[in-house]
């Protein structure tokens, strides 16, 4: 099943059911108002949505509208928390090594987070406002979940069943803020502005079996101002999305619509490129001493998807421009 918000009056937007091809949609606004809704009735809502899914993938939706992309907004609009850690971790050796670091000493048990800006999400094609060149804007091309609810303390196979839907994510960062910022101990506040979501969830059955062992195992594709960026391998990630969540939870309830994301996605194999220019200008700096790729400036643009081998675009384009 996909599901989508639809711009309204309302900040939460309408919920539609999308096609599976992504040219097609059906208001679900009887059944819930929104995604967030639907989210915290899920038992409730659910078999109601895969029923409109099933009669809209078989043509027999009278219903349905041609769907224009430029008419949703992120997936789910606000969420109550977004939480992002930081599962790939040769993205986290490089920003060590670059530095001259050391790696953290429970870097393979203990997972990295840190608590995101998740009251709005820019729009998937919304552009990206540049405010000073010396913030260093930079984009992030992740996948994130969305859950239900999950109790305080829950363990990681709990947590995995509570996953309910798939999204991508441009988490976007002003890395020229970032090193103050953390110099106070204190983490991330104004070097997290908000991110940008898929236009479209998607429901773990729609990876068509590339969802297992709590990852998915699909290259996530960026191209940067048209050209190739990187296409690394999802599923290579140290921690599972149970393992995340867990982390999450361990002192506290996350309530149904939490936002939980993994991290920029990066491969060990150079050939696959990277998922932001932080990754590239570290790999840069190591190999000739300095890095030469700037940060984002205004008209440059980020394309972040993800396709199954046939083709099928899972969640449809994030679409940014710097502005």
């Amino acid at each position: 099943m996909k599901l989508a918000s639809m711009k309204s009056s309302s900040r939460d937007g309408e919920l539609l059911v999308v096609s599976r091809d992504l040219k097609r949609a059906v208001s679900a606004k009887t059944i819930a108002p929104n995604l967030r809704t639907a989210v915290e009735t899920w038992s409730q809502c659910k078999t109601d949505l895969e029923l409109i899914s099933k009669r809209l993938n078989s043509s027999q939706m009278e219903a349905s509208f041609e769907l224009n992309m430029s008419s949703l907004m992120s997936a789910l609009p606000r969420a109550f928390q977004f939480a992002d850690g930081s599962a790939f971790l040769e993205h986290v050796r490089l920003v060590r090594r670059a530095r001259g670091a050391e790696l953290p000493e429970k870097l393979l048990t203990v997972p990295l987070m840190y608590q995101g800006v998740g009251d709005r999400f820019l729009d998937p094609t919304e552009d990206i406002p540049f405010q000073d060149p010396t913030f260093g804007l930079d984009f992030e091309s992740e996948i994130c979940v969305i859950t239900s609810d999950i109790a305080r303390g829950s363990d990681a196979k709990k947590c995995e069943e509570s996953i309910l839907l798939f999204v991508l994510m441009n988490d976007i960062s002003l890395r020229g803020l970032i090193p103050e910022e953390l110099s106070h101990g204190f983490g991330f506040f104004q070097s997290k502005p908000p991110s940008a979501l898929s236009p479209i969830a998607v429901t773990p059955d729609e990876l068509d079996g590339h969802w297992r062992d709590g990852k998915v195992h699909l290259p996530l594709l960026t191209d940067y101002n048209g050209d190739f960026f990187g296409n690394p391998d999802a599923g290579s990630m140290h921690f599972r999305f149970g393992d995340l969540l867990a982390h999450a939870a361990r002192t506290r309830d996350l309530q149904a619509g939490v936002v939980l994301g993994s991290g920029t996605v990066s491969n060990e194999d150079r050939s696959r490129g990277s998922s932001c220019l932080a990754e590239k200008r570290m790999i840069e700096q190591i190999e000739s001493g300095k890095p030469v790729t700037p940060f984002m400036k205004s008209g440059d643009t980020v394309e972040i998807k993800m396709l199954l081998p046939n083709g099928e675009n899972i969640f449809g384009t994030i679409r940014q421009k710097v502005r």
